[in-house]
């Protein structure tokens, strides 16, 4: 089970090594050959001795051009010591392998992103012996996928946008729109995906509206993270947590729940009509609408 973002934002690209090299070519704008193959390598370039150096993914890329090592590295904050390891992984990685090393950093912070991005230069100021320059995909570059449409045309992409961008004003319609295209997915794949943006998402309110949307998919019961919701659900009441739910859904929308709507979702009884009720939070124009039996 992945337990952070740091290891979703780059397990993500060994669910689905094509996505990596998309994101190069049409996020980074790269010019990266078209794989035709791809292998997962160990991840430990430690040496003998003393130091551990640890990659968090690594990926072989077989092209028309040649092999290709993609060295995936998540990011959470600025760190130093990269300018020192980053390089190291390169250079140990050529020299093993003889096949050109593609460093690139995933981040969900701009902040982090604009300092990853930052040439590493080694040697004299003016005229370096060696110079790094890391590939970054972050919040200004992951394209911001908040369509049904778009998130159906690629699905992995859809879910490193909702991973990278999943907070603030458009979260409701990030997440609602992966859920939509998860749909089309096979139930085991879908899981996965559930469980990498479950991981990224930071927001409190985004990962509670993420998990109500996932309770209606049956697949998602089938994985590790639902037995914590389960429990959730068994501690506070089917229908309290239900009721509660299509509340969040409605403030997280920024639609007005007069005190009448909210009393009378509160007392609600019925789990499955409460079920009904939750499933047009996501669509109401009005919170009275959601008791219009002829809304679609």
């Amino acid at each position: 089970m992945v337990g952070s973002s740091h290891e979703a934002l780059h397990r993500i690209f060994q669910k689905d090594p094509e996505l990596l090299t998309r994101a190069l070519q049409e996020v980074l704008q790269v010019p990266f050959p078209r794989p035709y193959d791809f292998a997962a390598m160990n991840v430990d370039l430690t040496e003998i001795e003393p130091v551990e150096r640890r990659v968090d993914t690594l990926l072989r890329a077989e092209t028309d051009e040649g092999a290709y090592l993609l060295v995936v590295e998540s990011q959470g904050e600025r760190d130093d010591r990269k300018r020192g390891s980053w390089p190291y992984y390169l250079s140990y990685l050529y020299e093993k392998y003889r096949c050109e090393p593609v460093l690139i950093v995933v981040t969900q912070s701009r902040a982090t992103a604009h300092w990853a991005s930052q040439p590493i230069h080694l040697g004299v100021r003016e005229t370096p012996s060696l110079t790094v320059r890391p590939f970054v995909l972050g919040p200004d570059n992951v394209p911001l996928i908040a369509t049904e449409q778009e998130a159906r045309q690629d699905v992995p992409l859809a879910v490193l946008s909702a991973m990278t961008h999943g907070r603030g004003r458009k979260a409701p319609a990030i997440l609602e729109s992966l859920a939509a295209a998860l749909k089309d997915v096979d139930r085991d794949n879908a899981a996965v995906f559930v469980q990498f943006v479950d991981s990224c998402l930071t927001d409190p309110q985004a990962q509670q509206m993420w998990r109500d949307l996932m309770t209606a998919m049956q697949y998602f019961w089938r994985h590790p993270l639902a037995q914590e919701v389960r429990e959730q659900g068994r501690e506070e009441g089917r229908t309290q947590e239900r009721a509660a739910a299509i509340l969040r859904t409605l403030k997280w929308r920024q639609i007005d729940v007069p005190d009448a709507v909210r009393d009378r979702i509160l007392a609600g009884t019925d789990f499955d009509e409460l079920g009904a009720w939750l499933d047009r939070a996501y669509e109401v124009d009005t919170a009275s609408d959601l008791f219009d039996d002829e809304h679609p």
